[in-house]
């Protein structure tokens, strides 16, 4: 049976809606003010700070289809940094006050998704004050929850805000197309959102899905008649599939897919520990890990007790949903938003990463305000009021640590000791300071940890160097694999050290070795002139 639709869709009066707004985003706001003069961290320097592609907004192609691996496939987010870039060049105030922006406007999204939602539900929200109080606690709670910072604050991660603004719009376009009477622009709204979606990052896949979920919940009463009753919507949404497969050619160079070092059932093991620990985040945000590294689960003895904890989630949330009830949809919203990448495809380099609870957390949010609220009924605000001071105390500590390079990633060390990848970028913060003693204790912990990683391996012999370690610098670069094309930088800093140590012959042949990678490499060039020799 068709759900029955509650005349007020509104969910109250314009002056009660716009109040609960402007909470929102004075609430937000608060906690990500301090954000706006956070540096530009690790990834940072390929998405934006390494990123040519992004100073070139005259032209719109370069901009929108580039070359670079890491950026290529999503250009909505491309033209949304190019956005910044013109906004405030390198400095990163425009990036995270553009974060800011997206992650307020998605919160407005969300209190729109859940005030109208309830207008559905007039049997237990017959009121609309009631509606409104509920989804405004539920975007309240939402925004700044501190699981959310890694999603904000962290620039090239807007990725997934970006794509979870468009996410919530899809959704939201479509509930206001299923009340609206002249629905047909909201619907096209809709699937605009969808492609544009799409084009920003891979995640988006599952929202034709979750739309045509919520239609038969909320709106149709069934997957028939969803279908029968919106064909050209969801052929419409369907065809952004082909946007998104389209555009997919670069994402094996993000590694993600089989053949990079895992195997399906060994990622699934780790990501019952993944998503059972997000669950236990949502809850309970604090440590909070910017990198959790590759080694998160040991085996089937450590992913055993999150299997069957997922496994008896999954059952409750098919349950829930074959009875068309509303925390049986919040179920499939969780699962399904988390399935492209905490599933079995790898994402080799981050088996856990904060960042993709981003949408997820709606859901977890959604559930637990609806559980105060069938115990508190409205004098629930007062209890939400509280969690929203705890939460957004800890995000606004928690930006705190992004204040410098050094402070995220020492946090991250502590939290994970056993990261190679973490000690490594710990490293690399320190010698830009020109700690270089103590970015060496890290580069040897990390080539400890991973006696393979021949980056590591090359730092800790270029701050050996720096340190005047020529010997012990030396010693470390003869234990490097054999270079690769993009080894001009190793061959320089090899040259530099045996120049150091009056080798001058040797030194002429890595500086002339570097330049025949590298033509550009001025300091090799320079190395060439200080010893009186001829470039190649």
């Amino acid at each position: 049976m068709k759900p029955t639709v509650s005349r007020d869709p509104r969910a109250g009066d314009p002056l009660a809606r716009r109040a609960a707004a402007a909470g929102i985003v004075l609430a937000t706001a608060t906690v990500y003010a301090g954000t706006l003069a956070a540096p530009l961290i690790y990834d940072d320097r390929v998405w934006i700070t390494g990123n040519p592609s992004i100073r070139r907004l005259g032209s719109v192609a370069a901009v929108l289809w580039p070359g670079e691996a890491a950026v290529r496939g999503r250009p909505v987010l491309s033209l949304s940094l190019a956005l910044s870039h013109a906004l405030s060049g390198e400095a990163p105030w425009g990036y995270h006050l553009a974060n800011l922006a997206i992650h307020v406007l998605a919160a407005l999204a969300l209190f729109g998704i859940v005030a109208r939602t309830l207008a559905f539900l007039p049997e237990r929200f017959p009121a609309a004050r009631d509606r409104i109080l509920f989804a405004f606690a539920v975007a309240l709670l939402w925004a700044v929850h501190p699981l959310q910072t890694e999603s904000v604050t962290y620039a090239s991660q807007r990725s997934e805000s970006l794509m979870g603004l468009l996410y919530l719009l899809t959704l939201y376009a479509f509930i206001r197309g299923a009340q609206a009477p002249e629905r047909g622009a909201w619907l096209l709204l809709s699937v605009a959102a969808c492609a544009l979606g799409m084009a920003t990052k891979e995640v988006m896949a599952t929202a034709p899905l979750i739309v045509l979920a919520y239609d038969r919940t909320f709106v149709a009463g069934s997957l028939r008649g969803a279908l029968r009753q919106r064909r050209g919507f969801y052929a419409g949404l369907a065809s952004t599939w082909l946007v998104l497969a389209l555009l997919s050619a670069g994402l094996r160079g993000r590694g993600v897919g089989y053949g990079l070092g895992y195997t399906w059932w060994g990622y699934a093991l780790a990501e019952c520990w993944a998503v059972g620990h997000y669950l236990i985040l949502a809850l309970w945000p604090y440590p909070l890990v910017l990198d959790y590294g590759t080694g998160i689960v040991g085996g089937l003895r450590d992913a055993l007790p999150w299997a069957c904890l997922l496994a008896v989630l999954l059952g409750l949330t098919a349950l829930a949903f074959a009875r068309k009830s509303a925390l049986g949809f919040c179920g499939a919203w969780f699962f399904l938003i988390l399935a492209p990448a905490s599933s079995v495809v790898p994402v080799a380099f981050q088996p856990m990463a904060e960042h993709r609870m981003y949408l997820p957390l709606a859901a977890v949010v959604t559930a637990g305000v609806a559980a105060a609220w069938a115990w508190l009924g409205a004098r629930s605000l007062a209890l939400v009021s509280a969690a929203a001071l705890a939460l957004g105390l800890g995000a606004y500590a928690r930006n705190r640590d992004y204040g410098s390079e050094t402070s995220i990633w020492a946090d991250t060390v502590l939290r994970r000791p056993g990261n190679p990848r973490a000690r490594l970028a710990l490293g690399e913060a320190l010698s830009r300071e020109a700690r270089h003693a103590e970015a060496a204790a890290q580069f040897a912990e990390a080539v400890r940890l991973d006696p393979g990683d021949f980056e590591a391996r090359g730092s800790l012999g270029l701050e050996l160097f720096r340190m005047g370690r020529v010997d012990e610098a030396l010693a470390e670069y003869r234990l490097i694999a054999p270079p690769t094309p993009d080894s001009a930088p190793l061959h320089c800093d090899i040259g530099m050290a045996l120049e150091r140590s009056g080798r001058s012959a040797e030194a002429i042949g890595q500086y002339r070795e570097a330049i025949r990678l590298d033509p550009g490499l001025d300091e090799a060039r320079a190395g060439l002139v200080r010893l009186g020799a001829a470039p190649p």
